[in-house]
């Protein structure tokens, strides 16, 4: 979490139907953008009471280079400059936000629960690995799981060390913080980690950038094995529906990976470098950045778009037929998307990071422990995936 900067109005433009697929799919949207420091929250609410018409919220919490974002029922992490947080769901606090507000009735509050600090490593894509069977034990033992792009491999949170690292490309041959192929994007496959996304398979300090147009890759996890090359420098990986999807960020495409040739088939190409992906369905929720004039971008397709005509926001894509269905668009001083999350079933989340009263003032405990707890204070109608239950004082 960071202190609040004085920085120009964070200003958006949509489409009706942005507003209307959010309501429809009964979904919110988390977004990070490390270079304004917010994280955004895209909420529909109904102008005039419920029967009116679907409008888009957007909401801000400020954070210090806020990247990956890793979401399960009942919490999320969030990656930053060098911590990574976990904030858990606590129904009983959402219930005492705004009471009686029309259209301010909400229905997830996501308070600090950890800090974990692993310093600078540039934390990229982040998410939780099922380590059980047992889907009511699924979200306490699912292990939090994100790319350390400053050494080059993937990792996971230690109570003792900066960070665990659990696997690195081939190709990579020490553990030095030097960004030798920026590695980026993962994600999961049956509930395994299976996909992950590079920028080169360089061995050096900084390796990636003499061929970062060209020289992207998509490899499967654990062999190293690369599935499909020659990419402008690709992020997120995701499977769905059958599918391994990418994004080919250095050209603003979108599309997928044929299994049997590996080769990259592009269903869309949007003005700005794609990078964070989700999908409710047959929809692609598609994040775009302005990306600045700077070296690590010289030389990509998305650069030589003229500076006007490159939009920052999330774009949402029928895959059916690559049509674009809507779209928020921000403007002034936000101009790059890091993350892409869903919040299913979370039509109005709040996330309570700079409350520093009701933090303090909010327990969150054992089954065990909550029943010592005089009934007058206690809560316990929390959902059976909370990882314990919540304890909230009357004043909170």
């Amino acid at each position: 979490m960071q202190e609040e900067q004085t920085i120009p109005p964070l200003r958006s433009v949509h489409t009706v139907s942005f507003a209307e697929i959010l309501d429809e799919q009964k979904i919110s949207l988390a977004v990070t953008t490390y270079q304004a420091g917010k994280l955004v929250l895209l909420r529909a609410e109904r102008s005039g009471g419920s029967g009116g018409a679907a409008v888009l919220n957007t909401h801000f919490r400020s954070f210090s280079r806020p990247m990956g974002l890793a979401y399960e029922k009942g919490r999320f992490a969030l990656g930053t400059g060098s911590e990574v947080w976990e904030f858990h769901d606590l129904p009983a606090v959402a219930r005492k936000l705004n009471p009686g507000e029309p259209g301010a009735a909400h229905d997830a509050a996501f308070l600090p629960r950890t800090c974990h600090f692993t310093g600078d490593v540039q934390v990229h894509e982040m998410l939780w690995q099922p380590g059980a069977s047992s889907e009511s034990a699924q979200a306490r033992l699912s292990e939090l799981w994100f790319i350390n792009t400053r050494f080059s491999c993937l990792c996971t949170r230690s109570e003792q060390y900066s960070f665990t690292p659990r696997w690195h490309p081939p190709f990579i041959t020490a553990l030095a913080p030097e960004d030798r192929c920026h590695l980026n994007g993962v994600c999961l496959r049956e509930g395994k980690i299976r996909y992950v996304t590079a920028l080169g398979t360089s061995d050096v300090a900084g390796g990636w950038r003499e061929k970062k147009s060209t020289g992207g890759v998509l490899m499967e996890v654990p062999s190293g094995d690369i599935l499909c090359s020659g990419l402008s420098m690709p992020h997120s990986p995701r499977w769905h529906d059958g599918k391994l999807w990418v994004l080919e960020s250095g050209n603003g495409g979108v599309g997928f990976v044929e299994q049997t040739t590996g080769k990259f088939i592009e269903i869309r190409r949007l003005p700005g470098f794609t990078r964070g992906l989700d999908f409710a369905g047959h929809l692609a929720f598609v994040g775009l950045s302005q990306v600045r004039e700077t070296a690590t971008f010289s030389g990509i397709h998305v650069a030589e778009i003229p500076q006007e005509q490159r939009c920052c926001g999330v774009w949402i894509i029928d895959l059916r037929n690559g049509q674009i269905v809507g779209f928020v668009k921000f403007t002034d001083a936000l101009q790059e998307i890091f993350a892409v999350q869903i919040l299913p079933g979370i039509r109005w989340p709040e996330v309570l990071s700079e409350d520093a009263r009701r933090i303090a003032d909010t327990y969150e405990l054992p089954d065990r422990a909550l029943q010592q707890v005089p009934i007058g204070l206690r809560d316990a109608s929390v959902a059976p995936q909370q990882v314990s239950r919540p304890v909230v004082p009357k004043q909170a």
